[in-house]
C-alpha cells in the first residue's frame, strides 16, 4: 500500500476514534460495552499502520536517495533554518515561537507529538565535524570575542551513524519489523518422488524508545550579549554531548535503558590475537560465507596504531592498514568503541555492513528552558535540559562480527 494511502486509512480511524470520545463527553457519559470494544480496536488498527507508515515512509526515502533525489527538500530547508537559540531565548522570555522553530513545533504537533519543552529538529544531531566544538560557555563575551578562532574540546568522533545506520524517524509506538529466518530448499527429485515440506521460518526485531539527555546551564548575560557564533556553540557543546551518548550506546548499550549496543549483541565473533593478514582475511570470509558484504571496519586508535605498524608479510613491503584501509574496507577510527577490560587491555574490531544497523527516533529533539531553577536562578542562569527517544537494532546480527583480543 502506497504511503499516502496509509495516511487516509490512519487519518479515518483516528476521525472515528475521536468521534466515539466527543459523543460519550458531549452525553457526559463513560464509553459503553460496544464503544470501548470499537475503540480498542481502532487503537489496535491505528498502531499496525502506523508500524507500515513508518516502514513505507523508509522505503519511499530510500528510493528517492537511490535516485539521487532529495528526500524532502522543502523540510530540510526548514530544519536548516531552526534555531536552539531561539528555541531557548523564547523561553526565558515567555514569548511565542517565531519563524521557522514556530513552523517546525506546529508541523510536529499536527504529526501528534508533544514535548514539555520546545522541539527541534533531530537533524542537529549529525555531525558535520569532529572536534569543532565548544568546552564551556564562561567568559566568551570579551570586548574583542574572535569567534572565528574559538578553540573546542578535542571530543570522540561520532561513526556509527555515518558508517551508513539506517534511521527511521517520527517513530509513535514500539516498532515490530517481520524477518526471514529460513528460507524454503529446492530438492531433485526421482520418477514418483515426493517433495518434503522445507517451508520459511520467520521472527521479529523490535524497535522500543529509549531516553537520553543532559543538563547544562547558560548564563543569561551570555545569552544576551553574545554574538550569532553562540548559536554554533551551543550546538557543538551541548547537542554533541547526547549525540556521542547515543553513538556510544549503538556500540556497547547495555539494552536496558540503553539501545542494545553491537557489542551486546548476537554478532559473530572473531579472533586477530595473532595480527596478520591471514586471521583479517579470515574475519572477510566468514562475512563473505554469510553473504555480507562489509562497509567499514570500526576501531579504537590504539587498534589503528599496530595495524598501520604490522606488516603483511615479514621482509616485504605493505602494512595491514594503508591510506585508512584494510583489505580495501575502510577503517574508521574512534574512541567510541572501547577497549576490553583487562590486565592488559585488549584492543576491538568491528567489521560489518552498518546498513544492516536500523536506528529509530521518536519525535523531535525536546529543548526545555528553565529560568527558575533554584541554584542557575540564584546566579541569573538559566537551565537548560534535552531529551531525545531513540532506539537501535541491527537487522541481522550475522552481519557484523566482533574481535575483542588483539595485544595492544
Amino acid at each position: 500500500m502506497k504511503l499516502h494511502e496509509l495516511r487516509q486509512r490512519k487519518a479515518a480511524h483516528v476521525a472515528e476514534a475521536r468521534a466515539l470520545l466527543s459523543t460519550a463527553e458531549t452525553e457526559k457519559r463513560q464509553l459503553n460495552a460496544d464503544e470501548k470494544a470499537r475503540f480498542d480496536v481502532l487503537k489496535a488498527t491505528i498502531h499496525v499502520i502506523e508500524g507500515d507508515e513508518a516502514r513505507a515512509q523508509f522505503v519511499e526515502d530510500a528510493e528517492r536517495r537511490t535516485a539521487g533525489v532529495p528526500v524532502d527538500k522543502a523540510r530540510t530547508d526548514l530544519e536548516s533554518r531552526v534555531s536552539v537559540m531561539e528555541a531557548i531565548n523564547a523561553q526565558v522570555e515567555g514569548r511565542a515561537l517565531s519563524g521557522a522553530l514556530a513552523e517546525f513545533n506546529q508541523e510536529q504537533k499536527r504529526n501528534g507529538i508533544q514535548a514539555r519543552g520546545i522541539l527541534v529538529p533531530t537533524a542537529l544531531f549529525n555531525e558535520t565535524r569532529a572536534a569543532q566544538t565548544t568546552t564551556t560557555a564562561a567568559g566568551i563575551v570579551p570586548e574583542d570575542f574572535r569567534a572565528d578562532q574559538f578553540v573546542g574540546l578535542l571530543r570522540n568522533s561520532m561513526v556509527v551513524r555515518s558508517l551508513g545506520a539506517r534511521v527511521l524517524p517520527n517513530l509513535r509506538g514500539d516498532v515490530v519489523i517481520p524477518r526471514q529466518a529460513t528460507s524454503s530448499t529446492a530438492q531433485w527429485l526421482a520418477e514418483g518422488d515426493s517433495l518434503t515440506d522445507s517451508g520459511m521460518t520467520f521472527n521479529n526485531i523490535t524497535l522500543k524508545p529509549k531516553h537520553v539527555g543532559a543538563i547544562t546551564e547558560l548564563s543569561r548575560q551570555l545569552l544576551q550579549q553574545s554574538n550569532p557564533a553562540i548559536e554554533s556553540l551551543v550546538r557543538d557543546d551541548f547537542i554533541n554531548v547526547v549525540s556521542l551518548a547515543v553513538d556510544k550506546a549503538l556500540i556497547h548499550g547495555d539494552g536496558i535503558k540503553q539501545p542494545k549496543g553491537l557489542l551486546n549483541s548476537e554478532t559473530g565473533t572473531g579472533s586477530l590475537s595473532t595480527l596478520n593478514w591471514a586471521n583479517a582475511m579470515k574475519l572477510i570470509e566468514w562475512m563473505a560465507l554469510k553473504n555480507v558484504n562489509p562497509n567499514a571496519w570500526l576501531t579504537h586508535p590504539e587498534v589503528a596504531t599496530k595495524l598501520r605498524t604490522t606488516l603483511r608479510e615479514a621482509g616485504l613491503p605493505g602494512y595491514l592498514m594503508e591510506a585508512g584501509n584494510l583489505a580495501g574496507i575502510p577503517v574508521a577510527v574512534t574512541q567510541q568503541i572501547e577497549k576490553k577490560a583487562g590486565t592488559p587491555a585488549k584492543g576491538r574490531m568491528i567489521l560489518g555492513d552498518f546498513s544492516e544497523m536500523f536506528v529509530g527516533t521518536w519525535g523531535a529533539v525536546d529543548i526545555l528552558a528553565n529560568q527558575f531553577a533554584e541554584g542557575p536562578y540564584s546566579r541569573g542562569a538559566v537551565q537548560i535540559r534535552i531529551l531525545t527517544t531513540m532506539d537501535m537494532v541491527p537487522r541481522r546480527e550475522d552481519a557484523f562480527v566482533v574481535v575483542d583480543d588483539i595485544a595492544i
